[in-house]
């Protein structure tokens, strides 16, 4: 069996590596990776294929950043070429970036049957790129891996029936499989200083706060407000915009700490030691709640709804006092429900593909 994935973004480069620790395990299977360079900082990138001892890439692709339209145009006429060269069995796509869409796509369009890990996820706010690529891909898929019974739920509204399993989240096999590793080599809270369970650490790059100067500045603004150490690694994305906006002295105090993008090792380190996460990534949200992290999400709503339900995790948007209020009052649940499966879903969607 030859399968072909196609990853292009950090999530997907962790996600990946689980999967294809179990592809490599079986002599039957070929995996083919294309890596479309949508993520093409080092420090976004390459450092995850060195860290997480993925193989180096078949093809890269280099597509690096663009619109959405221009960047998502290049990946399918690019992997088109490379599908019609190499004529896999299968085409696996994970999460929902432009990189998943033009897999998909090209797959598709020449009847090449396409599995999508992390299948059925919904913030039903169709104004997010994600949600747009998402919804395609489920409908494209052939075989769809749902992290979540909501995430299954989701599809059945949507008349996908066929095909489709509940695995528990991929993201989880590899927290547990990397974290002890990444607290034994990090050095990053040394590095900046910071006392355990004493700092916030704070992600920002989604579209919807950062092309906005209203809500960019309000989120930096309650970063220039709290009471302790903010740890803020700088998205490529959110520091161009800073720098647009002159945003810069907003986030010039002391106690923040604006650093370049890290890798995995250290930010599963920040993550697993921070007192509150506020993120509106929705990787950062799972993490947090695997690693037991309250979290606060910076967006309006949320695809991780089961970590709001569990109450580890908290929708705020850009509304600088429910921000302040939510910081105050966030203390850790009493209980915590097992949502992402049992950290074995590598090994579940590897049974399901090969037939094993």
């Amino acid at each position: 069996m030859k399968i072909l994935t196609v990853v292009g973004a950090r999530p997907q480069f962790i996600k990946a590596s689980m999967l294809s620790k179990e592809f490599e395990k079986d002599s039957n299977i070929k995996e083919i990776l294309v890596h479309t360079g949508q993520h093409y900082d080092a420090d976004m990138s390459d450092v995850f294929f060195e860290q997480l001892k993925i193989p180096k890439p078949d093809y890269h692709l280099g597509i690096g950043s663009g619109t959405h339209g221009k960047q998502t145009g290049k990946m399918l006429s690019e992997i088109e070429s490379i599908l019609l060269k190499e004529k896999p069995d299968m085409v696996l796509v994970y999460g929902d970036t432009n990189s998943t869409l033009a897999g998909s796509l090209a797959a598709s369009k020449l009847h090449i049957p396409i599995a999508h890990v992390e299948a059925g996820l919904r913030s039903f706010n169709k104004k997010m790129p994600e949600e747009i690529n998402r919804l395609l891909t489920d409908h494209l898929s052939t075989w769809l891996f749902c992290p979540t019974k909501s995430a299954l739920n989701n599809l059945r509204r949507e008349g996908i029936k066929e095909n489709v399993f509940i695995t528990g989240d991929i993201m989880y096999d590899a927290v547990l499989h990397y974290k002890y590793e990444a607290i034994k080599h990090s050095t990053i809270l040394t590095r900046l200083n910071l006392v355990k369970k004493d700092y916030y650490l704070v992600t920002i790059h989604r579209a919807e706060n950062t092309d906005r100067m209203d809500r960019l500045k309000t989120l930096l603004t309650v970063l220039s407000q709290l009471d302790r150490p903010v740890v803020l690694p700088l998205h490529p994305r959110t520091k161009k915009k800073i720098e647009h906006w002159g945003l810069g002295s907003i986030i010039s105090a002391a106690h923040i700490h604006t650093i370049t993008p890290l890798d995995y090792f250290d930010m599963l380190t920040l993550e697993s030691e921070a007192k509150i996460i506020l993120t509106d990534s929705g990787g950062v949200q799972k993490e947090a709640y695997m690693l037991r992290v309250p979290c606060i999400t910076l967006r309006d709503e949320t695809e991780w709804i089961e970590t709001v339900e569990a109450k580890w995790n908290s929708i705020v948007g850009a509304d600088q006092q429910k921000i302040l209020k939510e910081i105050s009052d966030k203390k850790e649940p009493n209980s915590y429900p097992m949502l992402f499966g049992d950290g074995k879903t590598s090994g579940k969607i590897y049974k399901i593909i090969s037939g094993r």
